[in-house]
């Protein structure tokens, strides 16, 4: 039996929901972003886009192209209910749904009588959601969440595609690379140096080749290019919180150990927040002394999934919890009040080479694993290392 994957994606989504709070925003170029000379573009209306102006694109370079948008700043909270919305909405009627982000669903529908039945089923959902929201949304339907996935994104704005199962390859072989998901910009860069353009190209790519060039990744992209992908519909849950704690074998009172483990911990936490496409609004740090005392302190902050903006608060937070000066067994790190969204999002103040610099560790630490990249005071060394260095893509990064 073949499968009936859907995808929901609400169109624009910032941009939708700020003129759903401000119609006068309607029909206008919109940029929501950093308003600063140094900040970057979070989203944009499809008024702006016609322009050039994209997310992640620097605010003074959106604004040279687009002298006459409107920018605004952003309110994650009005997008955090929103989007809780819709999930209630889909919640009422989907047999099983699973919430990617903050904007985008998945719902395994397989198993209705007839698969036209099934995609007709999808276009009366969306035509609810949107009735109850007042907020636009694509779909797409397909075998599979990568096509499905692919279809929303090429169809969409207003999009209701269906992808007939067994014309999922001929759907793919005419796209660029960058169309399949987890291709970014360095990927995509790599391919089209190589003279990959486009999805029927890549498809003609040996495996082996793949793999040596991209690692792990390598086989995943052979798969995408033939239109593979098993991977489940996952049951969503709201989760509470990410956290982290170590206990040690002897107890230690020796601050800078105790700060290069919690450096290396908030590394973990705020790599799976953006993995999981989250952001966190409160940061608790734990500690437990010899005597099994355990005192925490947290403070609420700005949605955030920033390492920079993590480690100082947990740092600060550590200096102003261990008082005591006894013996210390176990400390731990928690980022809750998570909402979906991604970096961007939280980085609307920060200039284009923090967001960057961000997607080029995690690249890093997806393609090679979690392990193989972090801060070198958390390495152990006794020396002070002025600057860790790794090539990506030609560039160096620096720690």
């Amino acid at each position: 039996m073949d499968r009936n994957i859907i995808h929901l994606d609400l169109d624009a989504f910032f941009v939708a929901v700020e003129r759903k709070n401000n119609p006068k925003l309607n029909g206008r170029p919109l940029i929501v972003g950093g308003s600063s000379r140094r900040g970057v573009v979070a989203a944009c209306s499809y008024e702006a886009r016609r322009f050039g102006v994209h997310s992640a694109m620097p605010m003074y370079l959106a604004m040279q192209l687009c002298p006459d948008a409107t920018v605004v700043s952003g309110d994650v909270e009005a997008y955090s209910q929103h989007s809780h919305l819709v999930t209630e909405v889909i919640a009422d009627s989907a047999p099983l749904f699973e919430k990617a982000s903050i904007d985008e669903f998945y719902i395994d529908a397989s198993g209705m009588d007839r698969y036209f039945g099934a995609f007709q089923w999808a276009v009366e959902l969306r035509q609810k959601i949107m009735r109850e929201s007042r907020l636009p949304i694509s779909l797409g339907m397909s075998v599979n969440k990568l096509v499905s996935k692919v279809a929303t994104g090429e169809f969409k704005p207003n999009a209701e595609k269906l992808i007939p199962a067994g014309t999922e390859k001929e759907f793919l072989a005419p796209l660029s690379v960058d169309k399949i998901p987890m291709i970014g910009k360095q990927t995509s860069s790599f391919l089209y140096d190589m003279g990959v353009r486009t999805v029927a190209t890549l498809r003609e790519m040996p495996p082996k080749f793949l793999v040596s060039a991209f690692g792990k990744n390598g086989l995943s992209l052979w798969n995408k290019a033939h239109a593979l992908d098993d991977s489940p519909v996952v049951p969503y849950t709201e989760q509470k919180s990410i956290s982290t704690e170590s206990t040690f074998e002897e107890d230690t009172i020796d601050v800078k150990r105790l700060k290069s483990i919690l450096i290396a911990m908030v590394e973990k936490v705020t790599f799976q927040l953006r993995e999981q496409k989250k952001l966190a609004s409160c940061i608790t740090v734990k500690i437990r002394y010899s005597n099994f005392d355990t005192e925490t302190k947290q403070v609420h902050v700005p949605y955030t999934s920033s390492d920079g903006f993590v480690l100082r608060t947990v740092l600060e937070l550590f200096d102003k919890l261990y008082n005591r000066r006894l013996l210390i067994r176990l400390v731990g790190v928690r980022l809750s009040g998570l909402v979906f969204g991604n970096h961007q999002i939280s980085l609307f103040d920060d200039t284009e080479e923090d967001i960057n610099l961000y997607e080029a560790i995690d690249y890093i630490k997806h393609k090679h694993g979690s392990d193989k990249l972090m801060r070198a005071t958390t390495l152990g060394v006794g020396r002070r290392v002025r600057m860790e260095m790794n090539m990506f893509n030609g560039r160096i990064i620096k720690l």
